[in-house]
């Protein structure tokens, strides 16, 4: 049918018709609260490229994550940033390393919230690149086993859920192996498995103090342009062992997103990187958008392309704005 008989607006008139018509919604299951951690007691630096996010040492992150269990957001994922930093990055495999003392402090005080563990180097070597370097390369093979290591110091450590970032080729599957081998088989892994080399990171970099000294990442993480490398990224990740996969960034790989979930029918994250929250924020601060509904149709967007879980910046206040409309969005 045609206009005038057919006449779309007649369901957009009334907001109880628009709600009844609405395709998506936006739950707090679906939110995991990224968090940065330090050593040293009573520490909260605010990130100055990223408004309302703080490295905080363990006392203060406990609260932290006490405040996000309260409002319903079910996990975190744990950043660490090291004491001291080294070619290899050993304070990442530490069963006393940051990490692994913020996972204890987060299971014995919040135990209500599932704890995810990044796994990868570049917050840990003094490079700041995401594997082990020779002759100035990132050479794969030799990564793997800190990697796994890292990996294992989490699990003992009592972390829920690991989460492999680095983009090494068949880090998953060793992961998996080593896990398995030391009688964690029940950990679970999310893997960032279409990790584009992007702008979108600048902030973290600041927030991790992971910025490379030389070079860039581009020769691990994924070139911008490629949509069908993205699925066999994926495809291998999961044949390795991956429980959920991870597209990162979120907005502006929407069609990645859409795509991974289509083909494989399997959990799919999102990360909301640092640069889409900074954005939003550098806009709000200059009054050029209203915060919560900007924050909340990207939310929208990313779940709409076929996200099950979103990595954001804005898990709390998402949280807190579900609350006060009877728990969904929008």
């Amino acid at each position: 049918m045609a206009f005038p008989i057919d006449r779309p607006r007649r369901l957009r008139r009334r907001d109880v018709f628009r709600r009844m018509m609405r395709e998506t919604a936006l739950r707090v299951d679906n939110l995991i609260y990224p968090l940065f951690a330090v050593h040293g007691t009573g520490v909260s630096r605010e990130v100055a490229s990223m408004p309302g996010v703080f490295q905080r040492s363990v006392d203060l992150l406990v609260k932290d994550a006490h405040e996000a269990a309260a409002l319903g957001v079910p996990a975190v994922l744990l950043f660490g940033i090291p004491a001291t930093k080294d070619a290899v990055g050993s304070e990442a495999s530490s069963d006393d390393g940051i990490i692994a003392r913020a996972v204890r402090a987060l299971k014995a005080q919040v135990p209500e919230i599932a704890v995810i563990t990044d796994e990868c180097l570049c917050e840990y070597t003094d490079h700041g690149h995401c594997g082990i370097v020779e002759e100035g390369h990132v050479v794969n093979d030799a990564t793997l086993d800190r990697l796994v290591s890292e990996a294992l110091a989490h699990a003992r450590a009592g972390a829920d859920m690991v989460a492999p970032s680095d983009m090494m080729d068949g880090r998953v599957g060793a992961i998996r192996r080593g896990l398995d081998a030391d009688g964690f088989s029940d950990v679970p892994i999310l893997s960032y498995a279409a990790k584009f080399a992007s702008g979108f990171y600048g902030p973290f970099r600041d927030a991790a103090e992971s910025t490379p000294q030389f070079g860039d990442r581009r020769g691990y993480q994924m070139d911008p342009a490629n949509g069908d490398e993205a699925l066999r990224e994926v495809a291998l990740d999961l044949e390795e062992g991956a429980d959920i996969v991870m597209v990162k960034p979120a907005l502006p790989y929407l069609d990645v997103i859409r795509r991974v979930k289509d083909a494989y029918h399997r959990p799919v994250a999102a990360y909301q990187v640092s640069g889409e929250y900074a954005m939003i924020k550098a806009a709000v601060q200059n009054g050029w958008l209203d915060e919560e509904r900007v924050a909340v149709e990207s939310l929208l967007a990313i779940r709409r392309a076929g996200a099950d879980l979103i990595v954001t910046y804005y898990a709390k206040d998402a949280a807190r704005w579900m609350r006060e409309k009877g728990g969904v969005l929008p």
